[in-house]
């Protein structure tokens, strides 16, 4: 060995033995000491579970109903968290997921070159209506299980109702609002 292996080595041994005796110090000048009581009381009302809660109050807002009103821009928004899986332009590829231009009244699982992988014609029939939709973008996992769809879903129905209004503008001729009869069964 050379006289700079030599020291590089030292070194090296050095700052280990330094490493270890700070570690052991350490341990012995801190003693932690586990309380068997809360230092600070916090009271928190009971609260009933949020399941509870929402079946108890009023009802969730129509997602069909806000539709219409629903800001596109804020639905484009949104789904900017779609665009690591999905394409929106017209011709577009087929990313992770499908692409999603003129998606609304499309037949379920018919992306030409996308290997699909959920059963997601057992629910609700064979087409993507404004209301089926909703409900996958809800809880795609619960709609569909077995999809490949990692994504948890939008909880808030402004939120879907944004989507639904903007992928409604991603077609050569947008897919009919909602009728009166649709918006009532939801």
């Amino acid at each position: 060995m050379n006289m700079r292996s030599n020291v590089a080595l030292s070194a090296l041994i050095c700052a280990g033995i330094i490493a270890w005796l700070s570690g052991f110090v350490s341990r012995q000048l801190v003693n932690p000491v586990e309380i068997s009581q809360d230092a600070v009381k916090i009271e928190v009302a009971e609260t009933a579970p949020a399941e509870e809660t929402a079946s108890a109050g009023a009802p969730e807002e129509s997602v069909l109903a806000m539709i219409e009103t629903a800001d596109v821009a804020r639905g484009e928004k949104v789904v900017k968290a779609c665009a690591a899986c999905h394409t929106f332009d017209k011709g577009g590829k087929n990313g992770i997921g499908p692409n999603l231009y003129g998606i609304v009244g499309s037949k379920k699982q018919s992306r030409e070159g996308f290997a699909y992988s959920g059963k997601l014609t057992t629910n609700g029939g064979d087409v993507w209506t404004y209301k089926e939709i909703s409900a996958f973008t809800t809880k795609p996992k619960t709609y569909a299980p077995g999809t490949k769809m990692t994504y948890a879903g939008l909880k808030k129905a402004s939120d879907r109702a944004a989507v639904l209004a903007y992928l409604r503008t991603l077609a050569d001729a947008p897919a009919p609002l909602p009728t009166a009869e649709e918006i009532a069964a939801e």
